[in-house]
């Protein structure tokens, strides 16, 4: 049975009743809770740190997909696995050492996941494919909600999936970025196994009939 799992971005949200909708999604058919950190230099956004990752970790009862997109992720993976954090992706961007930061993160007991930005091609992840537990394909640039999708994910995931299968990998196939109700079942279909939606989710009028719908 293929993957279908969704991943409702904490991003989008209501922070001044975060704890409210995380109890909501723990209630929902969501799998994932995703965790979008940014530090305002990799990205030109900030969003939120470890308070938040606490608050997070007090009430979630699903498992914890934190995305960093923040410059030297070395410095920090630890500690978000410390405040809940069950899986971390990092930038094939931002890390010179990206093995070393791969194998930190799983020696530390989490998953470990690389994240390519719309512009990054796949084949430079021929050498840690082997390695990681997920690829995360933006299909947005990173540092905001709420932008287009871009068309050429759809290739990207193609490749991907060729890829993990050519190394006998079992790395998972995440998107993240303009994920919505008329695009979630193509992009399953085209060989994600977990979609990252905010937007979609939080600004609907019923949100987990959202999230039932895009698994469908």
């Amino acid at each position: 049975m293929k993957n279908k799992l969704i991943a409702p971005s904490l991003l989008s949200a209501d922070f001044g009743n975060l704890q409210r909708d995380i109890e909501m999604l723990n209630h929902s058919q969501a799998d994932w809770l995703h965790v979008d950190v940014m530090d305002g230099r990799f990205v030109p956004n900030i969003s939120f740190g470890f308070p938040v990752m606490k608050t997070i970790q007090q009430h979630a009862k699903k498992f914890v997909d934190v995305h960093l997109m923040i410059v030297e992720p070395e410095k920090y993976v630890e500690e978000f696995i410390e405040h809940g954090a069950d899986l971390v992706s990092v930038h094939y961007e931002a890390c010179t050492h990206l093995h070393r930061v791969i194998h930190q993160i799983q020696n530390k007991g989490a998953k470990a996941g690389v994240v390519l930005n719309p512009a990054t091609p796949v084949l430079l992840l021929e050498d840690i494919i082997s390695d990681v537990d997920l690829v995360l394909l933006m299909s947005v640039n990173p540092g905001f909600g709420g932008q287009k999708f871009i068309d050429n994910t759809y290739k990207k995931i193609s490749e991907t999936k060729d890829l993990i299968l050519g190394n006998n990998s079992t790395a998972l196939i995440q998107v993240d970025g303009g994920v919505n109700l008329d695009n979630a079942s193509r992009l399953f279909d085209a060989g994600a196994d977990v979609l990252v939606a905010g937007n979609a989710v939080f600004s609907s009028e019923n949100p987990e009939k959202t999230i039932e719908l895009l698994k469908i």
